[in-house]
This record gives C-alpha cells, structure tokens and sequence, in this order.
C-alpha cells in the first residue's frame, strides 16, 4: 500500500497569507491541515510557522492560544519546524518592534530593525525585492539547495542570533544578515517562499523530502 504523506500543521494564530503559504507547499506534495487548534498542532508530523504583521501580536495570539506550547511540543519531539518570515523572528528571545517585546525564545538572539542609514549612506527601509541568500552549514535540508539562490523578501527587521552557528543563510543590505537560521529539527527563512518562484519551490521541496526521513 502507498506510504500515507506526512501531515504538516500550518499555524493559524491570526497572520495573513496562509492559503498562498498551504498551496506552496501541497505542490510540494504534503499534506497540509491549517489550523489554530493546539491538540492538531501537536499531533502532527511536522509543523510551519508562517507570519505577516506585527511580531507583539503574534507572539501574544500564539501564547493565548496556547499554540506557543504545542509547536514547542513539535520541536521537542524532534519533528520539523519551518519558520517563514515572522516565523524565524518569532523563534528569538525578544524583538524592538515597537517597543521592546518577548518572544518564544528558542533560539538565543534579538531581532532588531535595519539601521536608515548604513555609513552615512541612506538605507531604504523595510528591505522589499529579491535578493540573493548565500547557504552555509550541514543542515540535512540546506544540503538538497544549491550555494546561493535569488529569494523575495518584505521586511523592517532582522535576527541577530547569539550564535553564529545557527545562521545558515546570509544575504546582504545594509550589510550581512541572517536571512535563514536552524539548530537541530528547527528550520526558518526571512524570505517569503510561496513569493519566490522557483527557487522558493527548492526551499519548500527540500523541507518536503526533509520531513519524510524524520
């Protein structure tokens, strides 16, 4: 009989963008449950943290209902994450988004904004197009990804990790960033991979062929 696809939980805590996010990765060929209900979260085979807006809210909407326990659930099971965009921020102890604000703490490191200017040159901020994101590290899914790729990005801030190890992915504005991080069976990307075309469809192909051997 044929091997049943891996459920993927892809958390509802009130951001924008899912359906695009669960249509992206169901061409991936998973099987995709979107829901807010901490019990599914937890039960299923790998989980995706998307995120759009503002990142106080979000860590506020998870933690209210009790979505911040059943992912963590998640990772200490040694299932995957895939964190996208405030889904990687959202991983960090705290960020300065209007005010400074906790977040899950999973990682060690801040998220701070991009300086408006970067030696006395002016810096357009939120960093919004393509962008080229440059691979490092052996993290089983960044191995199936070439060196670099071209990804869209739409953000105001980024992730500062504590440890230098867990940036995977770099890309430059204003100087190098964390544009992808990962420690053990957590993975996550700033970018946007439902927006980037091709080379998203390699991130979330990889994530794919990654869930099936855990």
């Amino acid at each position: 009989m044929p091997t049943a696809s891996p459920r993927v939980a892809l958390v509802d805590y009130g951001a924008g963008n899912l359906r695009s996010v669960a249509k992206a990765l169901e061409r991936s060929n998973l099987a995709v449950d979107v829901t807010s209900d901490a019990a599914a979260v937890e039960r299923a085979d790998a989980v995706v943290l998307p995120g759009v807006g503002a990142f106080a809210a979000a860590a506020a909407n998870l933690r209210a209902k009790g979505l911040d326990h059943a992912v963590r659930a998640v990772i200490d099971a040694g299932r995957p994450y895939l964190g996208l965009c405030l889904g990687l921020q959202l991983l960090f102890e705290d960020s300065d988004e209007h005010g400074l604000n906790a977040g899950l703490g999973w990682l060690a490191g801040h998220v701070r904004r991009f300086p408006t200017a970067v030696s006395g040159q002016p810096l357009r901020v939120p960093h919004i197009g393509w962008n080229e994101v440059r691979w490092s590290g052996e993290h089983p899914l960044r191995k199936a990804l070439p060196d670099s790729d071209i990804y869209y990005f739409v953000h105001g801030w980024r992730a500062l990790p504590a440890r230098a190890s867990d940036a995977i992915g770099s890309c430059d504005y204003g100087g190098r960033f964390a544009a992808a991080v990962a420690h053990d069976n957590v993975f996550a990307v700033q970018f946007h991979p439902e927006k980037s075309q091709a080379a998203g469809k390699r991130v979330l192909d990889a994530f794919a062929a990654w869930v099936r051997t855990c």
